[in-house]
């Protein structure tokens, strides 16, 4: 059984970039030649993306192999299959890294236990429920990639076109 799944690159400083490809390649069992464009949004770093496909786990394999290069910023995602859930992982200087699971349309899907962990710190230590959901759905580390997101100049666009 396989899985699909994207690596985005937001950014990486140019001396990190081989050894990137190094780490993916690794994992993935091939040679890895990304494309690696300017990141207008850091000034001095390089982002690129890759779609990948290999075995449940990979995402995880690849997030493990790019965890600790503090320099860098960067998610991996994987599509739900016959035999796991979809995942998502998310990583910033800042924050460390983020995992989701995800379920076959993309949403986060957030195990019981942790949901009432969070009421339980919530009522008894008074804490703030929306501000812990917030960390259980991965927004802090939205908010910190969103402007690493967008391609900037010269990177290739896809178009998806709604049918109707």
């Amino acid at each position: 059984m396989t899985t699909r799944g994207v690596l985005y690159i937001h950014s990486a400083p140019r001396a990190l970039c081989p050894h990137v490809e190094w780490a993916v390649a690794g994992v993935l069992g091939v040679r890895v030649n990304l494309d690696w464009i300017r990141q207008p949004a850091a000034p001095g770093h390089w982002r690129s993306e890759l779609s990948w496909q290999g075995e449940p786990g990979t995402a995880s394999k690849l997030a493990s192999a790019l965890r600790g290069w503090q320099l860098m910023r960067y998610e991996v995602t994987s599509e739900p299959c016959a035999t796991a859930e979809g995942e998502r992982y998310s990583s910033t200087p800042a924050l460390g890294i983020f995992h989701a699971v995800t379920g076959i349309h993309g949403d986060i899907l957030i195990p019981e236990d942790r949901l009432r962990a969070v009421l339980l710190r919530a009522r008894s230590e008074g804490g703030d429920l929306e501000a812990e959901i917030a960390k259980l759905l991965g927004k802090p580390w939205d908010d910190e990639l969103e402007p690493f997101r967008y391609a900037g100049e010269g990177a290739p666009v896809r178009w998806l076109h709604q049918v109707v």
